[in-house]
């Protein structure tokens, strides 16, 4: 975590300001895809990040685009599995115990949000979100000037067991009611659209309109195509602090100077609840930690992602690269890595894939970082109350690559005041009151 009491001795008084229309801080997926429609909307644009682009959660995630996830992280049965799979580190969801008041208030405000009513309402704005970011990832690649490894093959859900399969047909049906395309499919049929692989399956359910990415490409090849179109990109910059008054920030100091912008966007990740508490804007967002082992992709191997279901860990191939993600841990800012969390990956892939073992392929990473997740599961996106010229875009959990296009282009349009094809009520930032 950011130490400010630190940090902001560093600030010098001397140092020459540096003016811009929009400063975005935050260099992962939400906030370059912010910056790409900020400038190509005709804005000066500076965008900072602490460390390097796409150095954390938008790095090492499974880099699917997935309207089939239109389902929130908050379901009815979500405070259920979480209880039962609290004091098991190898579970797909953990939760460390932590006597911290901010980590139990949203605990609290979780187990409100997990009702049937409130999914309900969440779901067809997720699907709509998700559409039209799918839309946008395909502008963005027929451009051609960027490689992301774009595929869309859909989502194959492998499951294991009957009591899973039957779990994901009622999902399938849900989400069928509210337009997304689904088919189920036995295991021979599954077998046959994964040509060379033997599966130890009961059948699967394919998302058919998903598609997957490399996301270190993604963000990467955006932030450099940006800089070279002139938006001034500042990794290892960090944020110490602002001047504020009369609703306006009017200075963000930096590691490399003051900042002075005519409109500030937070898009930071799970470090944004950080910074927005030197602005006593409260965003109730706790960082969920995931895993990913990426390895050597077998030549053979077909380009269709997949989901095991029941141990939720997807196999994605990226370009030369097949990569396993998986688990969520809430355990606060802890950046270490877990080894029980990443065997439980390594577990559960010979369970559906036995001739995958894993220990035999050649790992080229085993990475961690943080999601940042909101109590309902759904993210903080539009203009602060208590300021004329802050917009947040954080809280995307698992999807925020998902959605980085999606919400760059409506951050744009805010600022831009253009009207908006979403309404996005249910995403304001001061949701959850102060």
């Amino acid at each position: 975590m950011l130490d400010v009491t630190q940090s902001l001795r560093n600030i010098k008084p001397g140092d020459p300001m540096q003016e811009t229309d929009v400063l975005v801080i935050g260099g992962g997926s939400i906030g370059v895809s912010s910056a790409y429609y900020l400038h190509k909307a005709g804005l000066g644009v500076t965008l900072v990040e602490q460390g390097e682009i796409c150095a954390g959660s938008s790095h090492g995630n499974a880099g699917l685009i997935v309207p089939s996830h239109s389902i929130p992280l908050a379901t009815p049965g979500a405070v259920k599995n979480g209880l039962k799979w609290m004091f098991d580190p190898e579970s797909p969801f953990y939760i460390k115990p932590q006597l911290d008041w901010t980590f139990i208030k949203w605990l609290w405000q979780f187990r409100a949000a997990s009702k049937a009513h409130k999914m309900h309402r969440a779901i067809p704005l997720i699907r709509d979100l998700s559409l039209q970011s799918l839309s946008l990832f395909e502008e963005i690649n027929q451009m051609g000037s960027l490689d992301f490894d774009y595929q869309q093959k859909g989502l194959l859900l492998l499951y294991h067991d009957q009591h899973g399969l039957e779990e994901g047909c009622e999902e399938a049906q849900l989400l069928n009611k509210y337009g997304l395309e689904t088919a189920i499919y036995t295991p021979d049929e599954v077998a046959d659209l994964l040509p060379g692989i033997t599966c130890s399956v009961v059948g699967g359910i394919h998302f058919i309109q998903d598609a997957h990415i490399s996301p270190g490409k993604y963000v990467r090849n955006l932030s450099d195509y940006i800089a070279h179109e002139g938006v001034d990109v500042r990794p290892h910059t960090e944020v110490l602090g602002f001047d504020r008054s009369n609703g306006r920030i009017n200075v963000v100091h930096t590691t490399r100077g003051p900042f002075k912008a005519k409109e500030i966007v937070l898009a930071a990740g799970s470090w944004s609840p950080v910074l927005s508490r030197m602005l006593d804007v409260t965003l109730p967002i706790q960082p969920g930690k995931g895993y990913s082992i990426t390895v050597n992709r077998p030549s053979d191997w077909p380009e269709i992602p997949m989901v095991l279901s029941e141990a939720k860990v997807g196999v994605t191939p990226m370009g030369d690269t097949l990569r396993f993600a998986g688990t969520l841990e809430l355990a606060g800012f802890d950046l270490s890595v877990n080894m029980r969390r990443v065997d439980a990956i390594m577990k559960a892939i010979p369970r559906y894939l036995p001739d995958i073992q894993i220990n035999d392929q050649d790992i080229l990473e085993i990475w961690r970082g943080l999601r940042p997740c909101s109590p309902d599961g759904l993210p903080f996106l539009g203009r602060s109350s208590g300021y004329q010229n802050l917009v947040v875009a954080a809280g995307h959990a698992m999807i925020g690559v998902s959605l980085g296009p999606v919400t760059g282009k409506i951050v744009a349009d805010l600022i831009t005041g253009q009207s908006l094809d979403i309404d996005i009520s249910a995403l304001a930032v001061g949701r959850f009151g102060s």
